[in-house]
C-alpha cells in the first residue's frame, strides 16, 4: 500500500477517508471522526482543535467536503481491490503500535484515546492528560482493536452499562438503540457497584470457607469420636458377653457339680447294698461248707457232739436277702436339673436369633436401573445420575418411578436387609413382585413401586413417612428421623415389616400373601438443585453368621 495509501487514511479511524474535510492547519479527517473527537454536531460552537497538531481553530469554522481528496480515495481503493484479489496480499501489520501524533519520528504508543481514536506515545499521553479540553477523554492501554472497546452498532464509546443485559453500551444504544428502555448506569458507577458486590462475595466466600474448614474439623472430630465410640462399645459388649459367659459357665459348673454329687450319692448307696449282700453270700457259703463237712461224719457220737458244739441243733434262721430298690435309679434331681437348663434355654430363645441373623448381603441389578440412576461399581449404592446419559443409553419407555431392583429375590424363609438413607429428603424403599422383559431392553419392574397390589413400600418426603400399597397411603407416626431403614420379609407368615434399623423399632407391617418372588426395590427419587443427590446405600456385614446353618 505504501505511503500513498497511508496518506489517504484518516488519523482518527485509521481507515480510508469518508467525506474528508481539511482543517485550516492542513490536516485531513473524516467528517464523522472530527465531530466525534470534538464531541459536537454541526450546530455546536467550539472550541475546536486539530487532533494532529493540537492547535485551536476559530469558533466560526466551517467544514467543507474535500472533493479532490475524496476522488483520490475512491480511485485508489478501486485500483487496490483487483490487485489484492490477484496477489492475495494482505495489509501489513506490525507488532508495535506507533503514536499517531508523531509524524516525522514515529514513537511507540503506550495508550489509546477512545475519544480521539488515536494511539499516543508517552509525551502525547501526558499532553493529552494536561489539556483541560481533553480531560474528559477516555485513555486505555494501547490497543489495535478499537472496535472491541466501542459499540459495534454506533462506533461510539462504551460509557454505560446495561443493568438488564449485563453488557457495556454507548449513549446511542440507551437513547435510540435496543437498550432504549433498559436501566443503564455509567461505567464507573456500575463498576463500583459490581466491585462492591465482588468484595461482598469475597467476604462471604471467605466466611463460607471458614465455615467449611470448621465443618471439616467437626467431621474429623466426629470421625475420631466414632472410631473411639465403636471401640468403647466393642469393649463394653465384649465385657458384657464375657460376664454372661461367666454366669453361664458358673451355672453349668454348678449343675455339673450337682450331677456329680448325685451320682456319688447314688453309687455309694448301691455299693453299700452290694457289700451287705456279698457278706451274706460269704456267710451262706461258710455255713454250707460246714454243713457239708458234718454230713460226711460217719460216727454218730462225733456227729452229734459237733452239732451241739456248733449250735446246729435248731433250724437256721436266715435274715432276708435285701432286694434291689429301683427307686435308687429314679433320677429325679437329674431331671430337675435338665428342666432348669431347658427353662434357661427357653428364656434365651425369646431373644434369639437376632433379626440381624437373617441379614442378607444384597447387590443392585444395573440392568433394572432407570437410565437416570447411577449404580456404584460394588453395586451397593444408587443415586440420581450426576452426568447426562450417553448416546448409548437413550431413554426407554420406563415407568415413572426411578427405581432399581436387587439381584436377589425371595420365595421362602426369613430375609432381612437394611438401607442407609441418612439425611436424604426424599426416598422410596420397598419390594415388588415379578419382572417383564421388553424386546431389546433390560428386564424392568412390571409395576410402579407402592401404587398397585403387587408392591409395598415406605415413602419419605421432607420428614413425612407414608406406608404405600395398592394406591393406598397411610401416614406413619415417627418420633425420630430414620437414618437406616430395615426390612424383614417373613415369607411363611406372609409379613413384610419395616423398622428403624438403628433403634430396631417397628414402623409398619404389611400382610403380604403372594406366590411370586419378592424383589427388593430402591428409588432414590429425583434430584432437584443438588439437594437430593445423596445415594441409597445397602448396609452389609463381613462374613455374616448363618444362624440356620449353625442350628443344623
Amino acid at each position: 500500500m505504501g505511503t500513498v495509501g497511508q496518506a489517504l487514511k484518516c488519523p482518527v479511524c485509521q481507515d480510508f477517508f469518508t467525506e474528508p474535510v481539511t482543517l485550516q492547519c492542513g490536516h485531513d479527517f473524516c467528517l464523522i471522526c472530527i465531530h466525534a473527537v470534538w464531541e459536537t454536531d454541526a450546530s455546536t460552537e467550539g472550541p475546536f482543535f486539530c487532533p494532529e497538531c493540537q492547535i485551536f481553530l476559530p469558533p466560526d469554522l466551517t467544514l467543507d467536503i474535500n472533493a479532490d481528496l475524496q476522488k483520490k480515495v475512491k480511485d485508489f481503493t478501486a485500483n487496490q481491490q483487483p490487485a489484492a484479489a490477484e496477489t492475495g496480499i494482505k495489509a501489513e501489520s506490525s507488532s508495535l503500535i506507533h503514536c499517531d501524533h508523531c509524524i516525522e519520528k514515529p514513537s511507540v504508543a503506550i495508550s489509546t484515546c477512545l475519544t480521539c481514536d488515536a494511539s499516543l506515545c508517552q509525551a502525547h499521553t501526558q499532553l493529552h492528560q494536561q489539556r483541560s479540553a481533553l480531560k474528559d477523554h477516555t485513555l486505555v492501554d494501547v490497543t489495535k482493536d478499537l472496535l472491541s472497546l466501542k459499540c459495534r452498532d454506533h462506533r461510539d464509546e462504551l460509557k454505560f452499562f446495561c443493568m438488564e443485559d449485563k453488557i457495556p453500551v454507548c449513549c446511542l444504544c440507551v437513547l435510540i438503540g435496543v437498550h432504549k428502555h433498559h436501566k443503564a448506569s455509567p461505567l464507573h458507577e456500575a463498576s463500583g457497584d459490581f466491585r462492591s458486590m465482588l468484595v461482598t462475595n469475597m467476604n462471604q466466600l471467605l466466611k463460607r470457607r471458614g465455615e467449611a474448614e470448621h465443618t471439616i474439623k467437626d467431621l474429623e472430630s466426629l470421625y475420631t469420636q466414632t472410631v473411639k465410640s465403636a471401640e468403647d462399645f466393642r469393649e463394653k459388649i465384649s465385657d458384657k458377653y464375657s460376664r454372661i459367659r461367666v454366669v453361664l459357665d458358673a451355672d453349668e459348673r454348678l449343675m455339673m457339680q450337682i450331677i456329680d454329687a448325685e451320682e456319688t450319692y447314688m453309687t455309694d448307696r448301691l455299693e453299700a447294698q452290694r457289700g451287705i449282700t456279698e457278706t451274706q453270700i460269704k456267710e451262706i457259703d461258710r455255713l454250707r461248707a460246714s454243713n457239708k463237712a458234718l454230713l460226711q461224719e460217719a460216727n454218730d457220737l462225733q456227729f452229734l457232739q459237733q452239732i451241739g458244739s456248733q449250735n446246729l441243733c435248731n433250724p437256721l434262721e436266715f435274715p432276708p436277702i435285701q432286694t434291689v430298690n429301683r427307686d435308687l435309679c429314679d433320677h429325679e434331681k437329674l431331671k430337675t436339673i435338665e428342666k432348669l437348663v431347658d427353662d434357661l434355654s427357653l428364656a434365651l430363645s425369646q431373644f434369639f436369633p437376632r433379626m440381624w441373623s437373617y441379614l442378607s448381603s444384597l447387590a443392585l441389578d444395573p440392568k433394572t436401573a432407570h437410565p437416570k440412576l447411577e449404580i456404584s461399581p460394588d453395586k451397593k449404592q444408587v443415586c440420581w445420575r450426576r452426568h447426562p446419559v450417553g448416546e448409548g443409553l437413550s431413554p426407554q419407555p420406563y415407568d415413572s418411578q426411578y427405581s432399581v431392583l436387587a439381584q436377589e429375590s425371595f420365595t421362602n424363609g426369613q430375609h432381612y436387609w437394611e438401607v442407609i438413607v441418612q439425611d436424604k429428603p426424599f426416598w422410596m424403599i420397598g419390594v415388588t413382585t415379578g419382572l417383564i422383559t421388553k424386546k431389546n431392553s433390560p428386564a424392568q419392574s412390571s409395576s410402579s413401586l407402592g401404587v398397585n397390589s403387587t408392591s409395598w413400600c415406605i415413602y419419605h418426603g421432607e420428614g413425612q413417612y407414608l406406608a404405600c400399597h395398592d394406591t393406598q397411603e397411610k401416614q406413619l407416626s415417627v418420633a425420630k428421623r430414620v437414618r437406616k431403614l430395615g426390612i424383614l420379609a417373613n415369607i411363611q407368615k406372609g409379613e413384610l415389616s419395616f423398622y428403624d434399623a438403628d433403634a430396631m423399632t417397628l414402623l409398619h407391617s404389611f400382610c403380604v400373601q403372594c406366590t411370586q418372588p419378592l424383589y427388593p426395590m430402591f428409588n432414590p427419587c429425583i434430584d432437584v438443585n443438588g439437594v437430593n443427590r445423596q445415594p441409597l446405600t445397602l448396609f452389609w456385614i463381613k462374613d455374616p453368621w448363618n444362624w440356620e446353618g449353625d442350628k443344623k
